[in-house]
């Protein structure tokens, strides 16, 4: 049950490799007359900037890139090969007019395809488009600086050109457009224009903008705690610089000094939203001016070479460890905010007009003319050669493989059945209690896997987390491996998301369970779906801790149960044990297996004598997905998890008084679901009832009822109960309301009753 480590075989690209159809220009090719290459100025940007100017490097001869299979292979019955080759280089140390018309070129490619998905829209060959016409300046000079395969990118719905230019061709972006099988991006499982390529070390991208930028800041931990001399790109526009992630991402990475480029291409709208409305003064430059540590840049975002010797100046200052750099490029948005949107509802037709003439295209067609780089003719037939090859790979991917239907549900999680994957073993040692065997399966773990990270409020140092689950491990294995995180959910969640996609095993700690609510956006979109939404190319083996439950006077916001709520999202494993043996054993499993795992830590049972139990070995593991008969009956059946196990089993106790023999189900694992001990035991006793702490009212107990209803309906010789706590807002702190509101030892008792009687 080992974690995968993955590992890629690369191959060599030669530098200078001819870009054939499909291909980016990245090295200069181009279909004009040779000219004898000139040095050209490099403008000046207009902000002031401390940051060290660029160092010159020699671009090394070769350059690996990991391997992958052509896309044409990944198409199923279809084996035409693809017209897709790229072409990937290093920067250049200055540039060249061949390096200009290059660069023009892939800025056309960009322009191109973007037309180019227009029309297939109209065609219903596809069906959304989202554009970059305005933006391809700063993502080209992006492109030209950025290491494809080296360095990682987490990009946005407008950064076609950088991905291009990166060296996404033609026919993969067409399959894009048309949600082919072979789509790099995302294998047709997301909308077009949302980005993702494992080779050119693109992380799949989501709608949900904003929650990029703290992975992007995992990711840079990533490369930090590798000691890999990598540099991490993230975008947006300017209207999602309003979200709090951006602002707890600039907060992290300065802190730490992170290898982090945050480009912001601010077109002055948020799809209606004028930047007036959005950003106070209406200047994300201005906005973000506080964090030490962090360089800014403010670059006319329409002038290649303008934007080019910014994000070199950043990505320079990356490499020599000075820290993150925010680049904002001022750019036009040349087309609506999408296909499905018509700005000339909220723009004048002024305004339109006057924003055409910033047409990044058109000012670099005016540059090289007036340099004589190119003549107006050359640009004039290299657009048509362009547009050529882009016609061609639109034919071609159109002829592509459509998504099999029989594949829909792949990739939800990497292991459906985890319980597969090990043997229960047997605990020997001796009995301690649930919070010290968490602690000492974390300290196992960490022992054992060199690349785990525990992080999180307060765990660090002499603390070791408000309940000392985390205790001893700053002192064993240091502040790098495990530290303390910004009071901030979302931070924690999103930069474990970012180290889990390159490799890392983070675990880290949501403080309580109340509080999880804003990380929401990065568990439920990010967290769950990136195995999914990726065709399987990223995975997120994060584990999250997190501590939950009332019966300790923890009143509103220090009581809450959050299973039900999760269990509802498709791409996550929930644990909840009852006792220390099986906390200890699942906690390790959870910690090597190869999906994501919300751990779910009771804090009612964290100190309980009840709940102690026998300790396994540093090699006792427990099965996740694998319910347990912690009390063996034939007249009743109690399907129950975490703090209820115990009230279920004194009510078995009594009940046996009573002549009644009731069998005890602790599931241990909610999601997921092991159906198959609950289905046997329901057709042994013929009645069930399902307790559980967490509101009743669509509590997770309504899927198990449910799921007994349709499998064992015949064997049931009474309708099932459930149980669970009123219907109240929150749990009270007055432990006379307390136990009004959460289920009791009678509550349980009594329902069983009633069932045998029924």
């Amino acid at each position: 049950m080992a974690r995968a480590q993955t590992t890629t075989t690369k191959r060599t690209i030669k530098r200078n490799a001819s870009p054939s159809l499909n291909g980016s220009h990245r090295n200069g090719s181009s279909p004009l007359k040779k000219r004898v290459a000139k040095k050209t100025t490099k403008k000046t940007v207009k902000k002031k900037s401390s940051a060290k100017t660029t160092p010159k490097k020699k671009a090394p001869a070769k350059r690996k890139v990991a391997n992958k299979k052509t896309t044409a292979k990944k198409v199923g019955s279809n084996k035409k090969k693809s017209p897709a080759k790229r072409a990937t280089s290093r920067k250049p140390s200055t540039l060249t007019s061949k390096d200009l018309v290059s660069a023009y070129r892939d800025m056309v490619r960009a322009r191109l395809n973007d037309e180019k998905a227009i029309v297939l829209y109209k065609q219903n060959k596809c069906h959304f488009q989202i554009g970059t016409a305005g933006h391809e300046a700063i993502q080209i000079a992006t492109s030209r600086v950025f290491r494809p395969g080296k360095d990682w990118f987490y990009p946005y719905y407008r950064d076609m050109a950088l991905c291009a230019g990166l060296g996404m061709t033609d026919g993969e972006l067409m399959m894009n457009a048309m949600n082919k099988q072979g789509d790099p991006n995302s294998h047709g499982r997301q909308m077009p224009m949302h980005y993702g390529h494992k080779e050119l070390n693109i992380v799949n991208q989501s709608s949900p903008t904003g929650t990029q930028y703290l992975q992007a800041v995992g990711c840079a931990m990533a490369s930090h705690k590798l000691k890999k001399n990598e540099v991490t790109y993230v975008s947006s526009g300017e209207g999602t610089c309003s979200q709090g992630d951006f602002h707890e991402a600039l907060n992290w990475a300065a802190r730490e000094k992170l290898p982090v480029v945050f480009v912001i291409q601010n077109n002055n709208y948020a799809i209606s939203v004028p930047i007036s409305e959005q950003i106070a003064g209406e200047s994300v430059y201005k906005i973000v001016a506080g964090y030490e540590n962090l360089e800014r840049f403010e670059v006319d975002g329409t002038d290649f070479q303008e934007s080019y010797k910014a994000v070199s100046t950043a990505h320079a200052r990356a490499l020599a460890g000075e820290g993150p750099s925010v680049v904002v490029a001022n750019v036009p948005r040349l087309q609506s905010h999408s296909i499905s949107d018509n700005h000339l509802k909220y723009r004048a037709e002024k305004d339109i007009a006057a924003e055409q003439k910033r047409c990044p295209l058109a000012k670099m067609e005016r540059f090289l003319i007036t340099k004589k780089y190119a003549s107006k003719s050359e640009l004039a037939a290299l657009r048509e050669e362009v547009k050529g090859e882009i016609d061609k790979a639109a034919e071609w991917a159109e002829e592509q493989s459509d998504p099999n239907p029989a594949q829909a549900l792949d990739h939800t999680i990497n292991e459906p059945n985890p319980a597969s994957l090990v043997t229960e073993g047997q605990a020997t040692g001796e009995e301690i209690y649930l919070v010290d065997a968490l602690n000492h399966a974390l300290h196992e773990e960490m022992a054992r896997n060199d690349q785990m990270y525990v992080f999180g409020q307060d765990i660090a140092h002499g603390k070791g987390g408000v309940f000392t689950v985390t205790s001893g491990l700053t002192d064993k294995f240091s502040a790098k491996r495990a530290f303390n995180a910004p009071l901030a959910e979302a931070s924690i969640a999103g930069v474990a998301i970012g180290m889990a996609t390159r490799g890392l095993t983070p675990v880290a700690e949501i403080q309580f369970g109340d509080y999880v609510w804003t990380a929401m956006m990065q568990i439920r979109n990010e967290l769950a779906m990136m195995n999914y939404r990726s065709g399987g190319d990223f995975t997120c083996p994060a584990v999250l801790r997190i501590p939950v439950g009332g019966y300790i006077h923890g009143a509103c916001y220090h009581s809450q149960n959050i299973e039900g709520t999760f269990s509802h999202f498709p791409g996550l494993h929930i644990v909840l044990p009852s006792n220390a043996t099986d906390a200890k054993g699942l906690l390790k499993s959870a910690i090597r297996l190869n999906d994501p795992v919300l751990f779910l830590e009771h804090k009612g049972l964290y100190r309980q004598v009840y709940a102690k139990g026998p300790e396994g070995d540093a090699d006792f593991l427990v099965p996740i997905g694998k319910a347990k008969v912690v009390r063996e009956g034939s007249d009743l059946t109690i399907v129950t998890y975490g703090a209820i196990v115990q009230k279920s089993i004194l009510a078995a106790q009594e009940l046996e008084k009573e002549g009644a023999s009731v069998e005890v189900i602790d599931l241990r694992t909610i999601v997921p679901l092991d159906t198959n001990t609950i289905f046997e035991s329901a057709k042994k006793t013929g009645r069930v009832l399902v307790a559980h702490e967490d509101v009743q009212f669509m509590g997770f107990g309504a899927e198990i009822a449910a799921q007994l209803a349709d499998s064992c309906f015949e064997h049931l010789d009474a309708p099932i109960r459930r149980i669970g706590m009123k219907y109240a807002a929150a749990v009270p702190h007055s432990g006379i309301l307390e136990a009004a509101v959460l289920p009791q030892n009678d509550d349980v008792l009594v329902a069983a009753r009633n069932l045998l009687s029924y």
